[in-house]
C-alpha cells in the first residue's frame, strides 16, 4: 500500500532506502551526548565565557569583570564547562587560570561566529 502525503514539505510517496537507513542508524549512535553539549552551549553566559577563553587564558575574576557577572556565577558556569571537558584550568600559586580544553572548541566557536556573520 502506498500512502500519499498532502504536505508539500514531505515526499508524496512513503518509501525509504533500507541501506541508508541501516548505515545511518549505526552511525547516529556515536552522537549520544552531543545534544547535551549543545544544551550547555545554549546558555548565553557560557558561550560568552567560551568566546573570551578562545581569545586568551583568563582567571575567574577576569571573566566575571568582562561579563559583568559575579565570581560565584562564573565559577558555577566554569564548573559545568569543565564537566563537559570544554575548558581546563591550571593553578599558579593562589590563582586559577582557565582556557579552552582543546582546538576543537576553538574551531567550534569560530565556525559558529562565521555562520552568524554570514547571516547578517
Amino acid at each position: 500500500m502506498v500512502r500519499r502525503s498532502k504536505h508539500p514539505e514531505v515526499c508524496e510517496v512513503f518509501s525509504f532506502d533500507q541501506d541508508k537507513v541501516q548505515r545511518l542508524k549505526g552511525e547516529i549512535g556515536v552522537m549520544d551526548g552531543l545534544s547535551e553539549v549543545f544544551k550547555v552551549l545554549g546558555d548565553e553566559a557560557r558561550t560568552k565565557i567560551l568566546f573570551a577563553l578562545s581569545q586568551e587564558e583568563l582567571c575567574v575574576c577576569d571573566i566575571a569583570n568582562i561579563l559583568g557577572l559575579s565570581v560565584s556565577t562564573v565559577s558555577h558556569h566554569l564548573r559545568l564547562l569543565r564537566g563537559f571537558r570544554l575548558v581546563k584550568h591550571r593553578r599558579v600559586g593562589r590563582m586559577v587560570f582557565y582556557s579552552l580544553d582543546d582546538q576543537h572548541i576553538v574551531n567550534l566557536i569560530h565556525e559558529c561566529l562565521e555562520h552568524i556573520k554570514e547571516r547578517r
